[in-house]
């Protein structure tokens, strides 16, 4: 057990090696999980199903997949991309019955005695529920592991990719696929994007959110833009493998206190040349803020429409940007990255999405003032 201490701001990167980054053995069960389930659903899922559809691949998502797992806490989302599917409507007409029978044959299983481990399958709630989640538990895993199955439509199918450009063109043109059925479904993000990597950095916001989920409860917004907002951060801060951890840690905390402006944006998968892509994305860009789009999915505002319980997370944070690990050895402040909180502000103006001076600049994050420093462990008693 570890007790309540003070970190000071040189020592986060020891605390995330000694207290956050999981063990080889931890890493090694939860890729026994994963394998385990990728097994069953490639091997026996839909075997015999009504619907003539059958696994193609599994891609391993969440924390297990972007290599961001908090000792002692793993969760994987399974994207399970079905073959003989033709277009995302079908996904999703049928997606409730590709879930319920994934249930089935997991139950089935367990009853059967086939694998060595429990399975906690939660409730379907709804008509259509977008995942299946449960919990895997094994006498060899020291914790469970949580999963997420998510079926899928392989838009990219089986193609080759030779060169990053065609990589990138096929890309494009399963982004407008995706954007003109999401109109017409009027489903926007609920497809499930590539995985998205991550730096050891987002291992400690991803603890920070913990203990503000731990202490405020919910409404929180989701984990997965705190995530986002790290990349962000980084890309446009640093975009160095030796940095100060305090120095992103802090900025990612004051992107949260200016909330009300974020307005973040990737142009890896999807730009502005194509006009499908670009009249859809002045529209996502012209929603109220925070406006955080997916990497790869333009029609997912992870930023949520809750900006209640981003006000929440904001307090939070103010009250965080006073504690010892953002002062340095000498008692000096620690300076955050000077990033802005709308991406490219010349680029949106230029493709016409509107906003005042005063939001297009965004304050200077390193001249945010900063509240003065308070007791206050980082990590709570273990």
């Amino acid at each position: 057990t570890v007790k309540q201490f003070y970190i000071p701001a040189w020592n986060l990167d020891k605390f995330i090696e000694d207290y956050l980054l999981p063990d080889t053995r931890f890493r090694r069960q939860v890729r026994q999980a994963v394998h385990i389930i990728s097994t069953f659903l490639k091997e026996r899922c839909f075997q015999d199903a009504p619907h003539p559809v059958r696994v193609s691949k599994v891609v391993k998502g969440g924390s297990s997949g972007k290599g961001t797992t908090l000792r002692g806490r793993s969760d994987a989302d399974l994207v399970v991309f079905l073959s003989n599917l033709t277009s995302f409507q079908e996904q999703l007409d049928h997606r409730g019955t590709f879930i319920r029978e994934i249930k089935r044959q997991l139950e089935a299983c367990q009853e059967e005695e086939t694998f060595a481990v429990q399975f906690e399958v939660q409730s379907l709630h709804w008509e259509r529920p977008r995942a299946l989640s449960f919990v895997l538990r094994s006498p060899q895993l020291q914790e469970g592991v949580e999963f997420d199955v998510l079926p899928a439509f392989d838009v990219l199918g089986e193609r080759p990719l030779r060169n990053t450009f065609g990589a990138g063109r096929l890309y494009l043109c399963s982004s407008i696929k995706l954007i003109q059925e999401c109109q017409d479904l009027d489903r926007e993000g609920e497809f499930p994007p590539p995985c998205f990597t991550e730096l050891h950095l987002i291992l400690l916001v991803k603890h920070w959110y913990q203990l503000c989920k731990e202490k405020l409860g919910k409404p929180l917004p989701p984990q997965y833009a705190l995530e986002l907002l790290t990349v962000y951060a980084w890309e446009r801060g640093n975009k160095q493998t030796d940095f100060s951890t305090a120095r992103g840690f802090q900025t990612v905390l004051v992107l949260v206190l200016n909330y009300r402006e974020l307005c973040i944006y990737w142009t890896n998968y999807y730009d502005f040349e194509n006009p499908t892509i670009k009249q859809y994305l002045k529209r996502q860009l012209n929603k109220s803020r925070p406006v955080i789009l997916d990497p790869a999915d333009p029609t997912g505002n992870v930023a949520g429409k809750d900006r209640y319980s981003w006000q929440r997370l904001a307090e939070e944070a103010r009250v965080w940007l006073g504690y010892p690990c953002f002062t340095n050895r000498d008692g000096s402040p620690v300076v955050s990255w000077n990033v802005q909180v709308i991406c490219d502000c010349a680029l949106l103006r230029d493709v016409g999405v509107p906003h005042s001076r005063e939001e297009a600049e965004g304050p200077e994050l390193g001249s945010l003032p900063h509240p003065p420093h308070q007791g206050r462990s980082l990590l709570h008693s273990r």
